[in-house]
């Protein structure tokens, strides 16, 4: 992990296209300002936690591919 310091205002840049701001500062919470092309999604770690949780649940839920999905999914060759 890397570790930065940053004071109010400052940033730090990610890649090419990705600028977080340290953007207020109050005891021992920090306001963090993201500016990110809409392309790539940006969430609180909990709330990705529960859209990876979600997301594996549906999967399960769905249950097996069809006959149909499996015919096209085999190779050729069987």
């Amino acid at each position: 992990m890397l570790v930065l310091t940053r004071k109010r205002d400052e940033s730090i840049i990610i890649g090419d296209e990705i600028r977080v701001t340290v953007v207020d500062v109050r005891g021992d919470q920090v306001k963090l300002g993201i500016d990110a092309p809409r392309r790539i999604p940006v969430h609180r770690e909990e709330i990705y936690k529960e859209i990876q949780a979600e997301n594996r649940r549906a999967a399960l839920q769905a249950g097996p591919p069809s006959a149909a999905l499996d015919d096209l999914l085999r190779p050729e060759s069987e």
